[in-house]
């Protein structure tokens, strides 16, 4: 059994702990193993012990493993979830299956545009900012409901939930709280009448804390792949 093999066998079970004690089915939540900065033979390793989603924060070096590692006998499931700039819209429009991290109509609008016709739409989370911090991506959440509405009109685009980075805060509690208000907004949406599936929330530190709070998918890289390397490119 490789590292990354036993990494992933180990956290499947620590999700299934967090699902349990969250009186959840393990099967409710699901792993996005976040990728950015390890080559691509992390990934095929990975791919190898049956990991089949994977995110990547760096457009860039996204595309480069996608077009590296195309053609898998079984398929690979593409996240971009760093921040879209326009100049990067057209790249992740063309090779990405998702995207968690739109804030903007514009970026949305332009992924829209730029779509291939012969791809299935673009699956889409809407990132917010769920603590408010003056530096972070994500939309504020008292103008989510127009985000919303505006992006689940573009017919390229299918608006699948939403996703959150809150800031860290110590112990399980305050993690938990920070998670509910973006799962109190998620409800809204979905009361509203939008058919949203996916809460994206949750990373290596704490996680169990984003399951007890109602997340459907958990972002996590340094648990499944190590320390990460010294990113030296600049891409973006």
């Amino acid at each position: 059994m490789t590292t990354i093999e036993g990494n992933l066998q180990g956290l499947s079970e620590r999700i299934a702990r967090a699902c349990a004690q969250a009186g959840r089915e393990a099967d409710e939540v699901s792993l996005l193993a976040v990728s950015k900065t390890f080559g691509p033979d992390a990934v095929r390793q990975a791919h190898a012990a049956g990991q089949r989603a994977f995110g990547e924060n760096y457009v860039q070096e996204g595309v480069e493993k996608i077009l590296m590692l195309r053609g898998s006998t079984e398929p690979i499931e593409w996240h971009c979830i760093g921040p879209v700039q326009s100049n990067k819209t057209r790249l992740v429009a063309e090779h990405f299956d998702w995207v968690q991290s739109v804030d903007r109509l514009k970026i949305a609008e332009r992924l829209n545009e730029q779509r291939p016709e012969g791809l299935p739409p673009l699956q889409v989370c809407l990132q917010v900012n769920v603590d408010g911090g003056l530096t972070k991506s994500g939309v504020a959440p008292n103008a989510l409901p127009a985000l919303a509405s505006a992006v689940s009109a573009l017919p390229r685009l299918r608006l699948r939930g939403l996703m959150c980075i809150p800031e860290p805060a110590d112990g399980f509690e305050a993690q938990r709280v920070l998670f509910l208000q973006a799962r109190a907004l998620f409800d809204r949406l979905r009361a509203e009448g939008y058919a949203l599936d996916t809460l994206s929330m949750g990373m290596s530190d704490d996680l169990e804390a984003a399951v007890a709070a109602g997340s459907t998918m958990v972002r996590v890289g340094r648990a499944v792949f190590g320390s990460r390397p010294v990113r030296v490119t600049s891409s973006a």
